[in-house]
């Protein structure tokens, strides 16, 4: 695995490094927001996770992950911040993060986070390339409604949709497969991340935010909310 750490703190990026050379992955460090997004431009296929400060010199992280979303929707992204207020961190993730590690951390916690993220979002290129678009196995569908965890491609009434995270796709996923199902935001906190948030509900608000505004853009709206609980999956509305 390769990871591009954006991060100005030389010390953390140190640290970090002997960690993740035990793991034996590889590692590109930036130490300003600038030098991180150009070095994404430059091979944005080659990363495989970024991991990116918010507080940085020359280019703020907010704008740096804001920048590196519309050249791809699919990397995955966590974030690093000392700010702990609430509206930081949700913006981060509707910004685009997939999840979030508040300093100062432990570098195992990290490293877990970076291996439950990396865990979700891999897929295996032979499995794409097999897989026929027309023919694809699809492991939910529905009436209007359907979803390739192989392909990691989701569509509604035959309109892909466009630029899921890995987050968002594994969220739509865990929704999807259970239809009408209704589940708390703790429930899909252990669903979908793999661990405990402790009780921070924001993530799943965030997530299911931008996963919306996704899903509108083709079609109208299967994630539906129940008020007092949480989210269900439900396109039983679109046969009337």
């Amino acid at each position: 695995m390769k990871i591009l750490m954006i991060e100005d703190n030389e010390s953390v990026a140190q640290m970090m490094d002997m960690f993740f050379k035990k793991e034996q992955w590889e590692v590109f460090n930036a130490y300003d927001g600038e030098s991180g997004l150009e070095a994404f431009k430059q091979a944005p296929e080659s990363f495989d996770i970024i991991t990116l400060d918010l507080n940085l010199p020359k280019m703020d992280g907010m704008q740096v992950a804001q920048e590196i979303r519309k050249l791809s929707q699919t990397v995955p992204l966590i974030m690093l911040t000392a700010r702990d207020t609430d509206s930081d961190q949700v913006l981060g993730l509707e910004l685009g993060a997939d999840d979030y590690v508040t300093k100062p951390f432990s570098p195992i916690t990290l490293v877990a986070r970076i291996k439950a993220l990396h865990r979700r979002a891999e897929v295996a290129p032979a499995a794409v390339a097999e897989a026929d678009e027309g023919n694809a196995d699809f492991d939910v569908v529905t009436s209007h409604f359907k979803l390739s965890t192989k392909t990691r491609e989701a569509f509604l009434d035959g309109a892909a949709i466009q630029g899921l995270t890995p987050k968002e796709f594994d969220l739509l996923h865990t929704l999807a497969q259970n239809p009408k199902q209704v589940f708390s935001r703790e429930q899909l906190l252990q669903l979908v991340w793999d661990y405990e948030y402790y009780g921070d509900e924001r993530t799943v608000d965030a997530h299911i935010k931008k996963l919306r505004q996704k899903i509108e853009k083709v079609g109208p709206q299967i994630i539906q909310t129940v008020w007092g609980v949480g989210y269900k999956f439900d396109d039983s509305g679109l046969d009337k």
